[in-house]
């Protein structure tokens, strides 16, 4: 997983409450659990003006120009400024892994449907909780400057503004952690290995039998 430690960047803005994970992708995309292949299909019935499906060329599709991704002033944007209940709906891990892909390292909101805010920290993304009066600010400000961007740093929890102006966030310490030295589940499990090798180890001396694989 990617560490996430200070990160500046380019913010498109999503103006509407309860985008759930159906919209940011939708269910025909969930057949693959390889976490790649996504990004392309994010936000894929507001990207697109035909039907999407598994494998086809969306080089070749019909872009709704009036969707903000497809928008120039918007194109390579990594920091996502959303509204209330962001990620709500179905569990589906896939949302964050479609984020990612296409490019977003943050997500910021006044608040998170639980299960998406919990699967965007496992897999490297960000998602940042303000007060409703500052998210409602920042949506202004991102609409009046064309290449508005924000400073995001993890360490010391903070949003910066371009004006200088700058927010503090909450984070839970563990996740915290996990982000900044770029650890998912596997790689804390790794960060164990030599403990699990000595004690495989130690069972193997005291229990031979278990590991005796003509039994």
């Amino acid at each position: 997983m990617e560490k996430f430690i200070q990160h500046r960047g380019l913010v498109v803005p999503i103006n509407r409450a309860n985008v759930d994970t159906d919209q940011i992708i939708p269910k025909q995309f969930l057949k693959s659990i390889k976490r790649t292949g996504f990004g392309v299909n994010l936000f894929d019935e507001w990207r697109y003006l035909d039907e999407g499906y598994p494998g086809q060329d969306s080089s070749k599709r019909q872009l709704n120009m009036d969707f903000v991704l497809n928008q120039p002033r918007y194109q390579g944007a990594s920091i996502l400024l959303a509204q209330d209940n962001f990620g709500c709906g179905s569990s589906r891990e896939h949302a964050p892994w479609a984020i990612l892909e296409y490019g977003i390292r943050c997500v910021i909101a006044p608040s998170f449907a639980d299960i998406f805010f919990n699967n965007s920290f496992k897999n490297g993304l960000l998602p940042i909780v303000l007060e409703k009066n500052i998210i409602d600010k920042l949506h202004v400000e991102v609409e009046a400057e064309i290449g508005y961007e924000l400073t995001i740093d993890l360490e010391k929890q903070s949003v910066t503004t371009p004006s200088g102006a700058s927010y503090l966030f909450e984070v839970d310490p563990f996740r915290k952690h996990c982000l900044l030295n770029g650890l998912d589940d596997i790689g804390l499990t790794l960060e164990d290995a030599d403990t699990i090798s000595a004690y495989e180890e130690k069972r193997r001396q005291t229990s031979p039998w278990l590991f005796n694989k003509n039994v």
